[in-house]
């Protein structure tokens, strides 16, 4: 098999009903590709309704719900092929979305991991917030997108996209991820202790720092409603976010020095963002921001091992991609509010 389209779904009966059938006939002429739905041991219908009504999928049952990290790496190991789609159960697509991803895998053998670009569902021409045209990084941690910097994301007129079509980038989303299955095994898949949020991102930094490349392929898009399992006002959102962009810095950041330096920074900048939850009276957010940071001290003994592994197999310890600068000083402070303005 060429190409596994794996779909991770719990209790997702209405997003399977609602945007399976888009994803199975884009691919319905395509017989080196199969879709999968992954089911995290769901109480619905779901797995009734994809036996029932789209008999061509295959089902891979999962015994609990290991969330998106842990369900991803499970699945995965079951499937025998040369790319692995990662697909969110929430995603429209066109018919003609494939060809420009794998044709360009096909000829790019350097390239680990791509993505198309990603659309809002409700609002057809903006960017949708995971993804949109690419991810990067700034130095603290802090997750950007061509097309969606903080919460302000940008109608798409065409501004990134490329002659060439497609764009080196530091992390594709999880929302729509294309990986050579071997490159993900190979470093070990999504980490588990995440669960969900920024895993995505970690899992490239990691394939970056081993010289492989993520590109956005600019031909190619879909359409994402975002936010259908937790949503960005759900405090648990907060916690994840927090506790694991700390997670993702320590396993990755190359030198101790620089360690130092980000964690010293990010501890006020995450006290900040903790005061201003609580004056402006979101307190259960407050609460989920010092959890996290608890939380991430708690567990950092237990990645000290991660940690060096991933500076001793390295060959590509700072990858292009991460900013030098503070998104939130841009963002805030400087008032850039476009990557376009941040770039210049």
């Amino acid at each position: 098999m060429k190409l596994s389209i794996v779909i991770l779904n719990w209790n997702g009966e209405q997003m399977l009903r609602q945007f399976l059938p888009s994803v199975a006939a884009s691919c319905a002429n395509m017989p080196e590709v199969e879709v999968c739905v992954a089911d995290n041991a769901s109480t619905d219908e779901s797995v009734s309704l994809v036996r029932s009504q789209f008999p061509t999928v295959r089902i891979i049952r999962l015994d609990r719900n290991y969330g998106f990290a842990g369900g991803y790496n499970r699945a995965i190991k079951q499937v025998d092929s040369t790319y692995t789609l990662l697909l969110n159960s929430d995603v429209e697509v066109p018919t003609d979305w494939l060809p420009p991803l794998l044709d360009y895998m096909d000829t790019h053998p350097g390239t680990a991991a791509c993505q198309p670009k990603i659309l809002s569902y409700s609002q057809r021409g903006i960017f949708e917030h995971a993804g949109a045209a690419g991810g990067f990084i700034d130095r603290y941690g802090y997750p950007l997108c061509r097309g969606r910097v903080m919460d302000r994301v940008e109608a798409d007129y065409g501004q990134y996209d490329e002659p060439s079509g497609h764009h080196p980038v530091f992390w594709a989303t999880g929302a729509a991820l294309l990986v050579r299955t071997a490159d993900y095994l190979a470093v070990g898949g999504l980490d588990e202790q995440f669960f969900a949020h920024m895993e995505e991102i970690d899992l490239c930094w990691r394939l970056l720092s081993r010289g492989r490349q993520i590109v956005c392929i600019t031909d190619s898009r879909v359409w994402h409603v975002g936010g259908a399992t937790l949503s960005s006002a759900h405090p648990r959102k907060t916690y994840l976010n927090f506790r694991n962009s700390l997670l993702m810095l320590y396993k990755n950041v190359p030198t101790s020095a620089e360690l130092f330096r980000v964690m010293s920074v990010r501890s006020i900048l995450d006290a900040v963002a903790c005061l201003r939850f609580a004056v402006t009276g979101q307190w259960s957010h407050a609460r989920a921001v010092i959890s996290a940071v608890r939380d991430f001290h708690r567990l950092r003994p237990t990645y000290a091992s991660v940690r060096e592994e991933l500076r001793r197999t390295a060959t590509c310890p700072h990858p292009a991609g991460r900013f030098r600068w503070c998104l939130i000083w841009q963002y805030y402070i400087l008032r850039r509010r476009t990557f376009s303005e941040l770039k210049r």
